[in-house]
């Protein structure tokens, strides 16, 4: 065992350095004149224009026009066999997708897919490793499913991008499960959510005989950026909501946290690479509790909100540069304290107030997002990896650690994008000793104190 994680640790490694690469943003210049940035892999215009019908979404898998009230989350409603593609080229690997039920961000019963992959060569009884991608985007048809099914263009290439974090995993042994966290509607930074589409895929897969899991079979959570949002989130609640799920997760690797959406606002507005993704978020938190935001935008607010509808993250990116709370919205508006809507929703968002994670945990967090444009002094806030919040994270980490969780925290004088490089071997050669008889190690004694996680207060606007 001891030898297999060291192996996996060494090929992830450089797996790492190539995957900061390839997803590090790359400028380009757009046609409104601004700076955009893209994945290294994106596809030629002619392969995007191609791209642009009806895509794998529309398959009838995807749709259940049946009564679910009195279907339990977890129930398997179909499943289907497919070839693993990348922008739409078959892989000689299949895979199994799973159509089950599971619940939204308001907790009402939904139909959700998910991917499962199975080893190469099995090695010993089934092990699971639950893979958050983090495909980040407000398009549904750019969801891990769609995109492993034949999906094609900027949105599907991450999912493709993230292919190089699955396979050793699969090469040592391990079954991946890979879940559509964000639900058939694309519901952005909508945190539980992305903790019951988690957690119900891994009921469904047990009730699958094609995925060889078995109802005991111990499972890891990983995810990194939008990844962590799913595996952070299913931790947290899987006590409460999937407690037979709860006694089989040997731990939790995770990195690049978002802990605070409301804070996060305030630390990414500004910024030549994250600002974009202020509205994308806001879109998406808004869409997840079904509430209208339109009232409180000014004419560049609607434009923007209209232009991000269904956009992928990678078409956000460095657009927005500079961009800020108050230029997109009506001048009574200024702060996001001053509308009310958006302040309930966010206070509904702060991991660590929903519940004890199920396992040890390994969290990793950068803390130089000056490299990537985004300002580390702001009073409240600190330093950052450029999108998500340090003192956040560790104070969710000291949280986690004084409720009696074995945690082990690290911190990388890097960038959101660059820290992926080193987090990646280490939470995979942590994640996987975790499936031993090994003690998991903690640091929580030196852990430093962070920001205070309090809820934002509605300010009443004159």
């Amino acid at each position: 065992m001891k030898t297999r994680v060291r192996r996996i640790g060494t090929t992830l490694t450089a797996v790492a350095l190539g995957l900061g690469m390839l997803t590090a943003p790359t400028s380009a210049t757009s046609a409104a004149g601004g700076t955009s940035y893209v994945a290294a892999v994106a596809p030629t215009p002619a392969a995007a224009k191609a791209a642009s019908g009806p895509g794998t979404l529309d398959d009838p898998f995807y749709r259940w026009r049946k009564s679910l009230t009195k279907v339990k989350p977890g129930t398997v409603l179909r499943t289907r066999t497919v070839p693993y593609s990348i922008q739409g080229l078959k892989l000689p690997l299949r895979a199994v997708q799973i159509l089950y039920v599971t619940r939204d961000f308001k907790r009402r019963k939904v139909v959700n897919a998910t991917t499962v992959v199975r080893p190469v060569v099995p090695l010993g009884t089934s092990k699971v490793i639950s893979y958050q991608s983090f495909y980040d985007s407000l398009n549904p048809a750019d969801q891990p499913s769609t995109s492993i099914a034949g999906g094609k263009g900027l949105g599907p290439a991450i999912v493709n991008v993230e292919t190089l974090l699955i396979a050793p995993a699969l090469l040592a042994g391990y079954t991946v499960n890979i879940p559509d966290t964000q639900g058939q509607t694309a519901n952005f930074a909508a945190g539980p959510e992305y903790g019951y589409t988690t957690l119900d895929s891994l009921r469904a897969l047990h009730r699958t005989p094609l995925t060889g899991v078995g109802k005991r079979t111990p499972i890891g959570l990983f995810g990194y950026s939008g990844g962590a949002i799913g595996s952070g989130w299913a931790a947290e609640l899987a006590a409460t909501y999937a407690p037979a799920i709860a006694r089989r997760i040997v731990g939790t690797a995770m990195g690049g946290v978002l802990v605070h959406p409301g804070r996060n606002l305030r630390y990414v507005e500004g910024s030549s690479t994250w600002a974009g993704v202020m509205p994308m978020a806001i879109i998406g938190v808004s869409r997840a509790e079904g509430i209208d935001l339109t009232p409180y935008l000014n004419k560049r607010g609607r434009q923007i909100f209209k232009e991000m509808r269904k956009a992928p993250i990678s078409k956000v990116l460095g657009k927005y540069k500079g961009l800020m709370w108050k230029d997109m919205v009506k001048p009574r508006y200024d702060r996001p304290e001053k509308v009310r809507p958006f302040v309930k929703i966010a206070n509904k968002l702060i991991l660590s107030t929903h519940g004890t994670p199920s396992g040890p945990m390994f969290i990793g967090q950068g803390t130089w997002g000056e490299g990537e444009g985004t300002k580390g002094d702001k009073p409240g806030i600190g330093k950052g990896d450029g999108v998500m919040i340090a003192g956040d994270v560790r104070t969710m980490a000291r949280r986690y650690c004084k409720a009696g969780v074995d945690v082990q925290y690290r911190e990388y004088k890097l960038t959101h994008f660059t820290s992926i490089a080193v987090w990646l071997p280490e939470a995979y050669t942590w994640l996987l000793s975790r499936f031993g008889d090994r003690a998991a190690p903690d640091n929580c004694g030196s852990i430093a104190k962070g920001n205070p996680l309090k809820k934002l207060k509605f300010v009443k606007s004159r």
